[in-house]
């Protein structure tokens, strides 16, 4: 098989993405996408027999899950224009009869279908920020039931419709996330007060009666699952502070609840026992075992849903007995022609980091920080010496673990090395290693990244310390353009995908709840941190920029729109460094770049990223050309 035709092969492997249960347990609806276009799949969980729905009625990219209708009959889905993520919701039958059921401007997502098959529960940022508004199917009345500054998430109808459960911040403490409860038609709002002023708490599911809520809180630092007694307004804790454990969902029994437990970058599928608060573990392999998050694990009393998957083992959807502990594979994972055994496991060590590296930093000088252990994943390709791509992830609160990423394995198959890093600010390792990254964006966070980068050319001689480049989408892509400004020393080439470059821009051009829930919440504002702001723009560093820069984005991006990417471009231009055409850069005789110190690509139909094949496949392609190019080629500066 040739690079190409391998290329194209592991863009077209058939991906699953948000299963979810029938009402009676009897089906799985979920987006698959085997025909080369994600389409809605239903699989019949006695005869494996899986049916398509859709023939072209949802999104081509898979990011917005989907939730069964109260009758099992309809599912719905939400609809974009090109991955702008302006959604709404649309409804299809197994005739593949699609129609649109709640439409309203800005982002909206499905948070709950009532039981009584006639009430939707939608957050919309219709009105600015991200409010609940309850839908009513046969008349087609909308009622806005909240009105906050701050974003409203995890919305939750009860069984009996006539309470919602959500959370939100009303504290002065803008770290700070509350449970609440409110009638169904907005009235008597309660905030339950669970866990301590600075933590953040969020519903997650109501018990079978009613009676109970199944809820998440950090005041311990680690996220722990506690069930609380909605009448006598009492809340019991459950599971093991050493570890970041996440409730997912009750048992139709309402004596148990699925959580998962997050340790050295995997996930850990357990059932809890509410009576006994015993906490039993799933039988399963190493990895990542996860129940659907949006939508139903049940199958039955005893039967739930599991995907689980490795860093070699792409995700497969599973159907587990609790009173067993036996399984069986439902959707089983895809190769094509492609060998798994081509694929790279992931070692995963720790390092100890105080926020400062070796490397000199070029844009800020950062004292020491809070000295952490922080985790990695370092994934071999076996080519000796092994060029490195460090790739920070996105989010920033966003946890690296060891499952399948066909981003790595693809760079894998093209002889790099990968590094992951999960610095300070991530996910899953407690509230506090969390907060550590609230102010201080492009400083420490970035230091661990270059750091891990430092240990494993340490330790591993057989990576190729004269071919390190650092590639990252999102938050990611702000930690490419910074590690470009910040420490140039380092790395040979760089790729900045969907990436922040102008932190007040971005504040101004984002979506209201990324401003409220993520530029505020861990920078402030602009007008109260201006310099803050300034400093940590990568973009006011752009003549730091040392080696070839690849600049990628997709215009229709609402989180972070593509004004970023041109932003940057311009201060590349006006800074007085070259622009080359991807599709036409080239290698003189020498080896060195022939001209153009940086490369810009604007993706027409897309928004924050995509999974639909046509657009990986031409996401791969710009990537591996780039790569291939210039990994490792020197160019001039803006000073010569």
């Amino acid at each position: 098989m040739s690079d190409d035709e391998l290329l194209e092969e592991l863009a077209r492997l058939p991906t699953l993405a948000h299963p979810t249960a029938a009402p009676d347990g009897d089906r799985v609806a979920m987006y698959y996408d085997e025909t080369g276009r994600n389409q809605l799949h239903v699989l019949d969980v006695e005869t494996g027999e899986r049916t398509t729905w859709s023939d072209g009625e949802v999104p081509r990219n898979a990011r917005w899950w989907v939730r069964w209708g109260a009758d099992g009959r309809r599912v719905f889905f939400h609809l974009d224009e090109d991955g702008n993520e302006q959604n709404d919701i649309h409804a299809i039958d197994a005739e593949g009869n699609a129609e649109p059921v709640f439409e309203m401007d800005g982002q909206n997502a499905l948070q709950d279908v009532g039981a009584d098959g006639e009430t939707l529960l939608v957050v919309s940022a219709a009105g600015g920020q991200m409010n609940l508004y309850v839908h009513d199917l046969p008349s087609g009345e909308t009622t806005k039931i909240t009105d906050y500054d701050r974003a409203t998430a995890s919305g939750l109808l009860s069984p009996e419709g006539d309470r919602v459960a959500y959370s939100t911040n009303e504290s002065d403490d803008f770290q700070n996330r509350d449970v609440y409860l409110v009638d169904v038609d907005g009235s008597n709002p309660r905030n339950l007060e669970i866990g301590e002023e600075g933590a953040e708490a969020h519903p997650v599911d109501w018990g079978p009666d009613g009676d109970r809520l199944l809820v998440s809180d950090t005041t311990e630092d680690q996220t722990r699952c506690g069930v609380y007694d909605v009448e006598r307004d009492a809340v019991t804790w459950f599971g093991d502070d050493d570890y970041q454990e996440q409730p997912v969902q009750f048992l139709p029994d309402g004596d148990r609840f699925l959580a998962s437990r997050t340790r050295d970058a995997a996930d850990i599928a357990m059932v809890c026992d509410i009576d006994s608060g015993e906490t039993r573990t799933l039988d399963l392999p190493e990895g990542v075992a996860s129940f659907p998050a949006n939508g139903s694990a049940v199958l039955d009393d005893d039967r739930v849903l599991v995907v689980h998957t490795t860093p070699t083992r792409r995700p497969e959807l599973l159907a587990y007995d609790l009173a067993t502990d036996e399984y069986e594979t439902l959707v089983e994972a895809e190769y094509g022609d492609v060998d798994p055994d081509s694929f790279a496991d992931a070692e995963f060590f720790t390092f100890t980091s105080n926020g400062v590296a070796d490397a000199p930093a070029e844009a800020v000088e950062l004292e020491p920080s809070t000295e952490l252990e922080i985790e990695a994943l370092l994934y071999d390709s076996g080519e000796r010496p092994s060029p490195l791509v460090v790739n920070p992830h996105g989010g920033p609160p966003v946890h690296e673990k060891r499952e399948f990423d066909l981003f790595t394995q693809f760079l894998v198959t093209r002889g790099y090395s990968v590094l992951q890093v999960n610095y300070r600010g991530s996910a899953g390792l407690g509230r506090e290693f969390r907060e550590e990254l609230y102010g201080d964006w492009g400083g420490a966070e970035q230091a661990d990244v270059v750091a891990a980068a430092e240990h494993v050319l340490d330790i591993r001689d057989w990576i190729d310390d004269d071919t390190v480049a650092v590639f990252g989408g999102s938050y990611g892509g702000y930690s490419a353009y910074w590690q470009m400004v910040q420490y140039p020393s380092l790395y040979d080439a760089g790729i900045a995908w969907i990436g922040v470059t102008d932190l007040v821009d971005m504040y101004e051009n984002t979506m209201p709840h990324f401003r409220t829930e993520l530029m505020e919440k861990y920078l402030g504002t602009p007008e109260e941190n201006p310099d803050l702001y300034e400093e940590r723009s990568p973009v006011t560093h752009v003549e730091n920029v040392d080696a070839p820069l690849l600049l990628l984005h997709g215009v229709n991006d609402r989180r972070v729109p593509v004004s970023q990417a041109r932003i940057f471009r311009d201060a590349l231009d006006d800074a007085g460094y070259e622009e080359r055409e991807a599709s036409t850069a080239s290698l003189d005789d020498g080896g060195a770049v022939a001209d153009g110190d940086y490369e810009y690509v604007e993706l027409g139909e897309e928004g924050h990223g995509s999974s639909d094949i046509q657009q990986k496949i031409r996401a791969f392609e710009i990537l591996d050309d780039f790569i291939e190019r210039r990994l490792g080629k020197t160019v001039a500066t803006a000073d010569d």
